[in-house]
């Protein structure tokens, strides 16, 4: 019994009906599209008369009517097989024993070629002529049109591989500690730990974490951030805040790791960007992680619209406001009192207040004055490693009591 075929995805059943066009019009028993990777020709698409050929069948390429074409040492409409002796001598004109054939050449945009559209014959086939090739390069310029999207995404996926892998076989990104400070009188609280790439790939951290996400592997380059972020915990006075993502969250390995750490002093920051699908089965996973003393922080708060929604349906311990509304605020009325409305709505909802991106003595000021509680930013230091930080960073100003730390 022979094994079923996968079924055709929508784009090939596009390009079969290109094929299908070319067989009828030719009048030949057998087209496909071909994909020349510069050893083996791969037949993708296949529509045959005959159960011989089907999609996925492959040959060398080398010894392909079709490279032999592409070379220059036969025409691309070839009417009688056996009357070129440098087609006699392919493995074609022995079996199947083809002895007409058209093949042109399929391009992308760009000018890579792909491989090619074929038509084939058993029979030699005198009718066959420059207006059949005509035909087919307009099909075969048609074919690469269709295919030519699925061709970018996967070249995208193969160039985001080759720079992830190794990478994630090292054990993941570097990783760097900004530290958390009491706005009242400078003491550290904590750290948030942030991933570090390669710096030739030009790319900020976010668009390396969503590339990952976009090839299925998120989650794992997640886990092994916080892995490595972990590490420094021991040395570290003060709590320790990492990112999740929610699809992350929900994973049973992000779990186990977190189970592993010294909850009371982790704290998980979960982005406002980052869509939730279901509120109740995120607080059921997050559940038993706070019963043991890990802490919740809603990132980015104020760049969009779903943090409210996040702060109402989570309950968090922490906000954390934005750069976009904390920068400037000091010479900004409408920001500032943009930033004291969320102050009012956090503490009102229970959480602690720390605001990221502070680069100024003015902005650390202002902040401090509407209610904000901690903050971080490069105005108390950029990102660094363990050594490098300091339990108390000077504060140009009077200081109030100290608040608790979250």
């Amino acid at each position: 019994m022979s094994r079923p075929r996968p079924a055709r995805s929508e784009v090939d059943q596009q390009v079969a009906e290109l094929l299908r066009t070319a067989k009828s019009s030719l009048g030949l028993s057998l087209t496909f599209l071909s994909r020349l990777d510069g050893v083996t020709q791969h037949l993708e698409v296949v529509e045959s008369s005959i159960p011989l050929f089907h999609d996925g069948q492959t040959q060398p390429q080398a010894t392909s009517l079709c490279q032999a074409i592409l070379d220059g040492k036969l025409p691309s409409v070839i009417t009688n097989v056996a009357k070129l002796p440098e087609a006699k001598r392919l493995p074609a004109a022995r079996f199947p024993r083809i002895r007409s054939y058209v093949s042109v050449p399929v391009s992308l945009s760009d000018g890579t070629l792909y491989g090619t559209f074929c038509a084939a014959g058993f029979t030699a086939d005198r009718e066959l002529s420059k207006r059949d090739r005509a035909l087919m390069e307009v099909l075969a310029s048609a074919a690469a049109t269709i295919i030519e999207p699925g061709v970018n995404q996967r070249r995208r996926e193969a160039d985001i591989r080759g720079r992830l892998d190794p990478v994630m076989a090292a054990g993941g990104p570097n990783i760097v500690l900004q530290p958390i400070v009491t706005l009242a009188d400078g003491t550290r609280v904590g750290v948030e730990a942030l991933s570090r790439f390669p710096p030739e790939w030009n790319l900020a951290p976010d668009t390396v974490f969503d590339e990952a996400t976009s090839i299925g592997v998120g989650i794992e380059l997640e886990l092994l951030a916080v892995t490595r972020a972990s590490e420094s915990v021991a040395a570290l006075s003060g709590y320790l805040a990492v990112n999740f993502s929610p699809q992350t969250i929900l994973d049973e390995r992000c779990r186990d790791l977190l189970l592993g750490l010294p909850l009371e002093r982790i704290v998980l920051e979960l982005s406002e960007h980052d869509r939730v699908v279901d509120y109740a089965i995120l607080s059921e996973a997050l559940r038993p992680l706070r019963d043991q003393g890990m802490r919740l922080a809603i990132d980015d708060v104020g760049a969009g619209f779903s943090s409210l929604r996040h702060i109402l349906l989570t309950a968090p311990d922490v906000i954390k406001l934005d750069r976009s509304i904390v920068a400037g605020a000091a010479d900004d009325p409408v920001l500032l009192t943009l930033v004291r409305s969320l102050v009012d709505f956090g503490h009102g909802a229970g959480a602690h207040v720390v605001a990221e991106g502070i680069e100024t003595r003015d902005d650390a000021v202002a902040l401090r004055d509407v209610g904000v509680d901690y903050g971080q930013g490069w105005y108390f230091a950029r990102p660094g490693t363990p050594e490098q930080l300091s339990d108390h960073y000077d504060m140009p100003f009077e200081t109030s009591a100290p608040v608790d730390a979250p």
